[in-house]
């Protein structure tokens, strides 16, 4: 060390050894995995599974039993009799896509000069990226769900709701088959109770049950969907037993069903294109779409119970850093690998316009 020279207290440095950003990343890390939560509605609203290694899952399904009454002195074991239930089984396997990832590149010198943590602001960037991507993913995979046919030989199909009309229709690929009306309040309101009488009749739980709807939607169930306030046909008409708000804006249930609202449902027809979700290692609406990508033009919303949907997760929310010295600067990495897919239709309605 020459004369004069003062050595620094690097403040991200471990034990003042190493990397000298090696604090800084850690929490880098940790705002993307806080990002990424904060900005995901569907990731408690389904099934998910932790793979250690390989490329798929398998998630088994089960039918129902039946009863009978019994006629004493008969072998209940006997084949000619019809005490003994014929369970049936099924699997669904779901495959790991590609890892997905966000990226961004910080130079040192511009990381020197900011006068802000910019550190953060990309951090959230990239949680949000990721969070997006996956709760998009989520969402085209419960519009599928409610688009199969059922999972077990005699099972129930999966349910689309024409919201207008308030009427559950056969299994729809989403094309532009109708007026396109844009529901009110109230019609969503009856469509809710229709969903549950539906869920009701094909035996799901009703502890859990959940909707999701686009914003537009979510706020005419509090207005009524007129351009002013309609209380006599809000959900949140407490004098009807509406469990929401109109103070907050918010609504928490209808019909036993949770609400929620998410920007991240689809819209559009993405059944050609292959890109993106469309590229995803499983082919969730058959044939009909591209990977997760299908026909949204009609879909507005989603009501269904988290047996429904399953994801297999191989690698979870990681993060990689690496200082480049002949780009002077730092590459910055979230990614994860997971892939998923419909377990059993009968739990999942999609509410179209």
């Amino acid at each position: 060390m020459a004369n004069g020279d003062t050595t620094p207290s690097r403040v991200g440095q471990i034990n003042s050894s190493g990397a000298v950003d090696a604090l800084f990343l850690k929490k880098f890390a940790g705002e993307i995995l806080t990002t990424f939560e904060e900005n995901n509605v569907f990731k408690s609203l389904h099934t998910m599974r932790t793979i250690e290694n390989g490329k798929s899952a398998q998630f088994p399904v089960t039918g129902i039993a039946s009863a009978s009454y019994y006629t004493p002195g008969q072998n209940i074991a006997d084949s000619g009799n019809s005490y003994l239930s014929d369970i049936k089984k099924n699997e669904v396997v779901i495959t790991i896509d590609d890892v997905l990832l966000a990226s961004t590149f910080l130079s040192s010198i511009d990381d020197v000069k900011n006068h802000y943590d910019i550190r953060s602001v990309y951090a959230n960037e990239l949680g949000k990226a990721l969070a997006v991507r996956f709760d998009t993913a989520i969402a085209k995979v419960f519009i599928a769900a409610a688009r199969s046919a059922a999972t077990i030989t005699g099972g129930k199909d999966g349910g689309v709701l024409d919201v207008s009309a308030n009427v559950m229709g056969n299994v729809s690929d989403g094309s532009d088959d109708s007026d396109n009306t844009d529901p009110t309040g109230a019609e969503l309101v009856a469509a809710l109770f229709t969903a549950a009488q539906a869920l009701d009749e094909n035996d799901v739980p009703a502890d859990g049950r959940f909707c999701v709807l686009r914003p537009q939607e979510y706020y005419k169930l509090i207005t009524g969907g007129s351009g002013s306030l309609v209380i006599s046909t809000s959900a949140a008409n407490k004098d009807v037993g509406g469990s929401g708000s109109l103070a907050s804006g918010s609504i928490a249930q209808v019909a036993g069903i949770d609400i929620y609202k998410s920007t991240h449902l689809p819209s559009t027809n993405l059944s050609s294109t292959a890109t993106g979700d469309g590229a995803a290692s499983n082919d969730v609406f058959g044939g009909s779409g591209s990977g997760y990508n299908g026909n949204f033009t009609n879909s507005i919303g989603i009501v269904a119970h988290p047996s429904a949907v399953g994801t297999v997760k191989l690698l979870d929310l990681a993060t990689e850093s690496e200082y480049q010295i002949s780009r002077q600067g730092t590459l910055f990495i979230a990614k994860y690998a997971m892939g998923h897919g419909v377990l059993r239709p009968e739990a999942a309605i999609e509410l179209q316009k």
